[in-house]
């Protein structure tokens, strides 16, 4: 895979594949070929997505005050128990 290439790039050229694919227009190895492409693509932007993942995770575990990793239903469920706290008072 070529490292030049950028994640919004590698997501661009995926769905140009896949809609080539879903048009139903193509020779079986046309189809096939751009499978194996749409795999490798799929691939790379998990790699990436997993370093930026990873740097995020570093980033967070370098500042102070005790950051901790939570879900997105977690941080809703604690800002909105801020929110009420906020307007209790």
């Amino acid at each position: 895979m070529n490292d030049e290439l950028t994640f919004k790039q590698a997501i661009e050229e995926l769905e140009r594949i896949t809609e080539s694919l879903e048009s139903g227009e193509l020779e079986l190895e046309e189809s096939l070929r751009l499978f194996e492409r749409g795999v490798e693509l799929v691939k790379y932007c998990q790699e990436k997505l997993n370093a930026a993942k990873s740097k995020v995770e570093a980033l967070v575990d370098s500042l102070e005050g005790g950051f901790k990793s939570v879900s997105l239903e977690e941080a809703a469920e604690g800002f909105a128990s801020e929110e009420e706290e906020k307007n209790s008072d």
